[in-house]
């Protein structure tokens, strides 16, 4: 499967690639939502792993714009936060993710997840 991340934190990123790799996806990684909506746009990736605290844009509001635009809405999302404070499992469904996981992200079940998700979204 193809998953996109989206994601500032390095150390975050490799953890996830490196997960999502071994299990056989091909993972495609961006830092920026500005980045990512142009590699969404362009490579159609069939997940998103969207980390809901980014530095110029609140992943909430990248998580409703693409399920506004019928060229992305059936992309599912996984909304991931370290920040529980700020931002909540309900909003995140509110604003179109299809699921929500807490940081640090378990590893050893991320991939049974992913692969789970995807089967629903079908």
């Amino acid at each position: 499967m193809k998953i996109l991340i989206i994601e500032d934190d390095p150390t975050d990123m490799k953890l996830l690639t490196a997960v999502l790799d071994a299990a056989g996806h091909h993972v495609l990684g961006k830092t920026s939502a500005e980045a990512a909506v142009e590699e969404i746009l362009l490579h159609r990736p069939e997940m998103i792993l969207l980390d809901l605290r980014l530095p110029e844009a609140d992943g909430l509001a990248l998580a409703q714009l693409l399920k506004q635009n019928p060229a992305t809405r059936t992309i599912p999302i996984v909304a991931l936060t370290a920040a529980t404070e700020r931002f909540t499992r309900e909003e995140a469904l509110a604003a179109g993710c299809d699921a929500f996981l807490v940081k640090p992200i378990d590893t050893r079940s991320l991939s049974a997840q992913i692969s789970g998700l995807k089967a629903i979204s079908e």
